[in-house]
């Protein structure tokens, strides 16, 4: 509407989401304007009471002028429900310039914008005749009720036309009037007396004050210059709580950091206390597998050496049996070693001689059972040091025959 009205600027709603009194005013007084260019209605809105003032006189402008009623609280609160009063004007004014355009909708864009300029510069003259339209039929029907009125209004037009002036009455009335008059300066001389009274009251309750403040001010520069006497006990004790608290706070700092190392500490202890068990439960089970082994192998050596006690002594078998024990304990030790020969370095004897053959016998023997040592060390060799324990080493080894 505003814009086919000819206002310069564009509107929409959006622009009223917030109070926005500033546009209300101008578009208030654009619409002033054009419903009549000679209205003088002052535009200033910097203050509140300008703004009241400009409200005001907009609203009877247009009650008096236009016969439309405007909510100057909705008005003032300029926003959204500014804009249901403010089309109230707009449309009567839209209103009108349609009721022209329809006769002419078929006229060119040219002939349009003029159309639209000849409206607006005879929005004036239409105004003008509402206003007196409204002028006259109100003064007509206040004539009718006072013609009404004529013929009682006669007789006492009569009545009293006729009735003499008596100056006795009108002294009487005067003076009475002149007595009102003099009471009422008489009550405003005594209000203005009694304003005085007070204002010596108040002065002199003024200054009492004012002594008061002294004093408290005096006492208490005395009090700001004098120090306790217990001050500078205070202070030290200050200082020495500032020295144990910052004592506390590193002490407690020392102990929360003991405590996560002790934490830390028993954490790993139990990690590796968990890790030794698991491993001693493995070492556990490969040396009851090497048991078994080793108790299989033993029944085996048995089975041999029964066979060989029908050639031999018992005394050689005997011999035979520890050279077979020490030999096993070192091949645990030492793992997969070579094979060893174990003799005599003297030669040229003939008990020796008669001997040899029984020598290359155990010879024989002691490879066959290193050689199933070495096979089951190939299975287990790091177990079986833990096994057994380790001999003490032969020194004279070539002399056990």
């Amino acid at each position: 509407m505003m814009r086919a009205l000819g206002y310069p600027r564009l509107i929409s709603m959006e622009n009223f989401h917030t109070p926005n009194f500033m546009l209300v005013s101008e578009v208030l007084l654009w619409l002033v304007k054009r419903y009549e260019p000679q209205t003088d209605i002052p535009p200033d809105v910097e203050t509140e009471q300008d703004r009241v003032f400009f409200i005001k006189a907009v609203a009877q402008f247009m009650a008096t002028k236009a016969h439309i009623k405007l909510n100057t609280k909705k008005l003032y609160q300029a926003d959204g429900y500014a804009v249901k009063e403010l089309l109230k004007v707009t449309s009567v004014l839209y209103g009108a310039m349609n009721t022209k355009g329809v006769e002419h909708a078929d006229v060119s864009e040219e002939d349009s914008s003029k159309f639209k300029f000849d409206l607006g510069s005879k929005i004036a003259d239409l105004k003008a005749a509402r206003q007196l339209a409204s002028e006259i039929t109100s003064k007509g029907a206040s004539l009718y009720d006072l013609l009404g009125k004529e013929v009682e209004l006669r007789e006492a037009r009569t009545e009293s036309i006729a009735r003499p002036l008596e100056i006795n009455e009108a002294e009487k009335v005067m003076k009475i009037a002149i007595d009102c008059v003099l009471e009422q300066v008489q009550k405003t001389k005594d209000m203005l007396n009694n304003v005085a009274l007070d204002e010596a009251n108040l002065e002199a309750k003024i200054e009492k004050r004012k002594l008061e403040l002294e004093r408290s001010q005096k006492r208490l520069q005395t009090l700001q210059s004098v120090r306790p006497a217990f001050m500078d006990e205070y202070e030290k004790i200050e200082e020495q709580l500032q020295k144990q608290y910052s004592s506390y706070l590193e002490k407690f700092r020392n102990l929360t950091y003991m405590e996560q190392l002790l934490d830390d500490h028993r954490r790993i202890e139990q990690e590796m206390f968990e890790e030794a068990a698991n491993m001693l439960h493995l070492m556990q089970n490969r040396l009851k597998e090497e048991e078994q082994h080793l108790l299989k192998s033993g029944n085996n050596d048995d089975s041999d050496i029964e066979i060989q006690e029908d050639e031999g002594s018992d005394s050689e078998v005997e011999d035979r049996q520890i050279v077979k024990q020490r030999t096993a304990t070192e091949t645990l030790l030492q793992g997969r070693a070579g094979a060893r020969i174990v003799g005599t370095m003297q030669g040229g004897d003939t008990e020796e001689d008669e001997d040899s053959g029984d020598s290359e016998i155990d010879l024989d023997e002691d490879e066959e059972e290193e050689d199933m040592e070495d096979d089951s060390m190939e299975i287990s060799p790091s177990k079986s040091s833990h096994r057994a324990r380790k001999p003490e080493p032969l020194e004279e080894s070539d002399n056990d025959f």
